[in-house]
């Protein structure tokens, strides 16, 4: 079947190439009646933009994109990013439009798909994860023009629009219950360590324990499997090893169960685990695992809905999503001093 172009819809119309472009693209130039005309016969002969001829005109893609500058294994195992995902194309699919994904393997190779997204005009706006203090993104996404929704917090991301969670009012209510429950020697396994939220939660977590009259360490590790699991040896290795380690995802939660129970510690009666965000995974371990739980697809969409409100004009502001809240489950008891 052949293409239907403009010259054709013109002809039909009776009407030059300059006033059916005017209609079609919904700019000003033609009076209602000829728009209408114009419209009718586009929709009568099947008429569909040309994607390219749109995007090389500045109009839109109606796709937007998301940059994942992670280890591919790591991503492939963690069920926050599948989740995120997934409530951000429920969003964005019901209009119409796709989400472009790219896994990279390092920052640098995050701004160089930047600046191709910019030079072939392949997305309407981006959604940018995983921040850093002094992040390179903001310069570049702001010269090569491309609109953005920050997924992080608001102080570091400047004049762009950012969703958020309230990490540090999370961490003070997790500390507080295990302090509650009487664990005084506390662990926290983090993620990436160059990443603003996790130095946003190490900040907590350290004044939080200091509130609490508790004693708090911190171990980086990469938010793999692997990663939690070689820190929670480490931690347990020793004589006056934590009471209750906190973990900042549930995948390393989970591989960190799997190992306790390998070097015969008793989960929660020797060690409690409380990991960070909630997936169907924390449900699937015996114990189950207590978290900080928010809703991450709730989260996926509230970007999706921001990004359309930033192509439509509405000026860019920062939007709290939610505070993550304790849910308690079978990993987290005293510790056997206090029994």
């Amino acid at each position: 079947m052949n293409r239907v172009t403009i010259n054709e819809i013109a002809r039909r119309s009776g009407v030059s190439k300059g006033a059916v472009s005017y209609a079609l693209n919904g700019r000003p130039g033609v009076s209602d009646a000829t728009r209408e005309r114009i419209l009718a016969v586009a929709d009568e002969l099947g008429w569909a933009p040309n994607r390219t001829a749109r995007m090389l005109s500045g109009s839109r893609t109606d796709t937007f994109g998301l940059i994942l500058a992670r280890d591919p294994r790591t991503l492939a195992s963690e069920p926050f990013y599948m989740e995120f995902v997934a409530g951000l194309e429920s969003v964005i699919s019901t209009r119409g439009y796709a989400l472009l994904l790219q896994v990279c393997p390092d920052l640098d190779s995050e701004l160089a798909t930047y600046r191709k997204w910019a030079s072939e005009r392949r997305v309407d706006a981006v959604v940018v994860v995983d921040l850093r203090i002094g992040d390179p993104r903001l310069a570049l996404l702001r010269q090569v023009e491309i609109p953005a929704v920050f997924v992080g917090d608001p102080t570091l991301t400047e004049s762009f629009t950012s969703v958020w969670t309230d990490d540090v009012s999370a961490m003070d209510e997790a500390v507080a219950y295990l302090v509650s429950l009487g664990h005084h020697r506390i662990a926290r396994v983090s993620g990436i360590g160059d990443l603003s939220h996790v130095q946003i939660r190490n900040r907590a977590f350290l004044e939080a324990t200091a509130a609490h009259g508790a004693a708090g360490r911190i171990v980086v590790a990469d938010f793999s499997a692997v990663g939690g699991r070689e820190a929670t040896r480490g931690l347990v290795r020793g004589p006056a090893g934590p009471t209750a380690i906190m973990f900042d995802n549930d995948l390393m939660a989970v591989s960190a169960l799997s190992s306790l129970t390998e070097l015969g510690v008793a989960v929660p009666q020797q060690v409690s685990i409380l990991a960070w965000d909630d997936s169907p995974l924390c449900e699937m371990t015996h114990p189950q695992l207590s978290a900080m739980s928010h809703d991450v697809m709730g989260y996926g969409a509230h970007v999706g809905r921001r990004l359309f409100e930033l192509i439509e004009g509405t000026a860019p502001a920062a939007y709290l999503d939610s505070t993550p809240t304790l849910r308690v489950r079978g990993s987290t008891a005293p510790p056997p001093s206090a029994g």
